[in-house]
């Protein structure tokens, strides 16, 4: 077993994590398990002697406090599971050492090019070495990088005894990916008052602002008849479902929007003649958003529906995520010191908000404030997936450097 942050992801990133979500058991996937277990024993072996992973795949782990001061417990978190969006079967990371910049073509498939064009981060590379995959398969950056840096910094703290701290929690997550991440966290055994997910992109961002989500279904239900005697009477429910889907706006989709633009987003389609269901995904940054694009659905499905006389439909909305902004803003140490963290690790900080959710969503409002710090990964959930090493190398400072804060201030 090696110990640099660059030795422990290669060794995570090859071994498979893939979520499913069409898997209703915790974890989704067995094999999650096996990079768990895989981190249970590192961790014993590094001298962590709480290290366990759970019935449902959490593992968990404390860095013991070397100060009198009364520290905040906090948490550094990140996900053992990767994206069901491409396959993560048989990695083989690629190092390219001391980047010298342009494209990079991927060996195991030519046709697939990391383009400078489309990766402007690639500009602050140079002479960096990058890991990418061979074009078959994704990385597994998110969140394996996330994985490698806290391990790697949880053993500085427990070793440098020059290096005054709280007491540190350790833990990692299955099923992240699939908006399952925390459903079954044992935040009473955890024992932290504040967290930081280790899952963003670029060296230097923190975040401590998430899309607020929803899942939104349309249960279309038609007039099924013999399509030989059909004509004025037949109303397919998937032809509805279609007409539904069609009228969504373009400036209201995922492809259409950016920045704090919110959208609403199909998902997936099932049905027959009689019955059809839309799953959709509604994101925005404010709950009033949420409900405006809600009702927006409700009054296409409507309309569409008017042209039916012998159908009707109804909409279901669940709730997913919020916005962790609501609480860390209550709470504004938690940024400040990562901010600072960053600085002192040589970084200027990013602020920035996340198109997307993170662990720290749900984690926030079950109680424990929690914000997304980088990790360093780029192109995440796909073939085109990079890191650099230095980067990583960063993020551990940060964390190390965020401890050492959080003693100093108490």
């Amino acid at each position: 077993m090696t110990d640099t942050v660059l030795d422990r992801f290669l060794r995570y990133v090859q071994i498979d994590t893939q979520s499913d979500p069409t898997s209703p058991t915790q974890p989704s996937t067995e094999k999650q398990k096996t990079l768990s277990r895989l981190l249970v024993s590192e961790l014993l072996a590094i001298g962590f002697a709480d290290a366990e992973m759970d019935s449902n795949g959490y593992v968990y782990a404390t860095v013991p406090a070397n100060t009198d001061k009364d520290v905040p417990v906090i948490c550094f978190c990140s996900h053992v599971d990767t994206a069901p969006d491409f396959s993560g079967t048989g990695v083989k990371p690629q190092i390219i050492k001391n980047y010298a910049g342009g494209d990079i073509t991927l060996v195991g498939d030519k046709s697939r090019v990391i383009c400078v064009a489309e990766h402007p981060e690639l500009n602050n590379q140079i002479g960096n070495d990058l890991i990418t995959t061979d074009g078959t398969t994704l990385l597994g950056a998110d969140d394996k990088a996330g994985i490698a840096e806290i391990v790697t910094a949880a053993e500085i703290l427990l070793k440098d005894k020059s290096i005054p701290h709280g007491a540190i929690k350790l833990l990692f997550t299955p099923d992240e990916e699939i908006g399952r991440g925390v459903d079954k966290v044992d935040l009473k055994k955890l024992g932290a008052r504040f967290a930081y997910t280790m899952d963003g992109e670029t060296a230097g961002t923190i975040e401590d602002e998430t899309f607020s989500a929803d899942g939104l279904e349309i249960s279309i239900t038609g007039v099924a008849m013999h399509p030989g005697f059909a004509k004025g009477r037949m109303e397919n429910a998937i032809k509805i479902a279609g007409e539904i889907i069609a009228r969504l706006p373009h400036d209201v989709s995922p492809e259409g929007t950016e920045g704090r633009d919110g959208f609403v987003h199909p998902v997936g389609v099932t049905g027959s003649m009689e019955k059809a269901v839309i799953s959709m995904i509604v994101r925005d940054f404010t709950v009033a958003g949420l409900h405006e694009k809600e009702a927006m659905v409700d009054e296409i499905a409507k309309a569409v529906i008017a042209n039916y006389p012998g159908s009707s439909y109804r909409i279901a909305v669940k709730e997913q995520y919020r916005n962790m902004k609501e609480v860390l803003d209550k709470n504004p140490e938690i940024v400040e010191f990562a901010v600072e963290a960053i600085r002192r690790a040589g970084m200027e900080p990013v602020r920035g908000s996340i198109r997307g959710g993170t662990d720290g969503s749900r984690l926030s409002f079950m109680g424990l404030p929690t914000a997304n710090i980088f990790a360093g990964g780029h192109a995440f959930h796909s073939p085109l997936e990079w890191i650099s090493r230095q980067d990583m190398e960063k993020a551990v400072s940060t964390i190390v450097e965020l401890a050492r804060l959080w003693e100093e201030r108490a």
